[in-house]
């Protein structure tokens, strides 16, 4: 990627601020479809900037679709990455206007990784799954209140909130599939992930929206990406433990229960489960290196366009 200048958007509820490096050229826009056009008008053509924003919640979704639809090359970055950067270059100072310039400078500096094409299909699907993963945290919730409430009203409250939590849970599920099968490219991402024992359809969801870029990294790069990939912390003489960080926590979520499935049902990933208890590791680890391998897998079936087969697999 050859950019000439570097973009940084800082995103709030109501407003974009906007830098650009090296000009130093710096504005705001309403963050609604009309400051959407006027970001566009002012921002240098597409394929010659690198933009760079926050991961702010869902607020910068809608931005970095219509970036995206444009042909910019976007990266959405952790914000504690972009914080320790300002802090390294002792702008201890945080305002929007500061933010923006940080994060056009952190474009420079670092060139983030920028997202693959969006489609308004995917904005949907992603929203779809994170709609349904907080329907199953309600229901999680409410379950716990069930079990320790000791009055009769205040019970059968709760099981009529739990009775319509799970008819929201089938309706975004039956969606969610809906949208899925509509697309071929996922329908077919979907068939090569459902094959494997022990991924079940919320997981493939999952992956699907919140993980596209499965089958376009190296095993490596998709393990840092998702968190799953163990750093050092040695010094000298001394061999630290080895700890996951970073990462996105949601895919991470939904793979540890894909894992325990699949150390119960999945020859590989049992086989492997049993070799590392042979070993003494201890299950938080087990568990750990389960979901890599389990991803690594799924990211190179998704590559070749192939189906599980226990064999190739091992």
């Amino acid at each position: 990627m050859d950019c000439s200048s570097f973009v940084g958007i800082d995103v709030a509820k109501d407003q974009l601020d906007v830098a650009l490096l090296p000009t130093g050229k710096k504005f705001p826009v309403p963050r609604n479809r009309q400051g959407y056009q006027q970001l566009l008008a002012q921002l240098p053509a597409p394929g010659t900037c690198l933009i760079v924003l926050e991961a702010t919640g869902g607020y910068e979704r809608e931005v970095v679709a219509e970036l995206l639809s444009q042909g910019h090359h976007v990266s959405v970055v952790n914000p504690r990455q972009v914080r320790d950067y300002a802090r390294a270059l002792g702008i201890l100072a945080k305002t929007d206007e500061i933010d923006a310039r940080v994060l056009a400078r952190f474009g420079e500096q670092v060139q983030p990784r920028c997202l693959l094409g969006s489609a308004p299909e995917l904005a949907e699907l992603q929203q779809l799954v994170d709609r349904r993963r907080q329907l199953i945290d309600l229901r999680t919730a409410e379950t716990n209140r069930l079990e320790q409430s000791t009055s009769k009203t205040a019970s059968k409250s709760i099981q009529q909130v739990l009775n319509v939590l799970k008819k929201q849970i089938e309706h975004f599920e039956a969606e969610i599939a809906r949208l899925v099968e509509s697309n071929d490219d996922w329908k077919r991402k979907a068939e090569v992930l459902l094959s494997v024992p022990g991924v079940g359809d919320t997981t493939a969801a999952a992956l699907i929206a919140d993980l596209p870029e499965l089958g376009q990294l190296n095993r490596c790069q998709i393990a840092a990406l998702v968190g799953l990939a163990p750093f050092n912390h040695d010094s000298g003489k001394l061999k630290g433990q080895r700890a996951i960080w970073g990462g996105r926590s949601a895919i991470r979520s939904s793979l540890y229960m894909a894992a325990l499935s699949a150390m119960r049902c999945n020859p590989v990933l049992k086989s492997f489960s049993q070799r590392l208890t042979a070993k003494g590791k201890k299950f938080k680890v087990r568990i750990t290196a389960c979901m890599r391998k389990l991803l690594v897998i799924l990211n190179t079936l998704v590559k070749n366009n192939a189906h599980w087969c226990p064999k190739t697999a091992s």
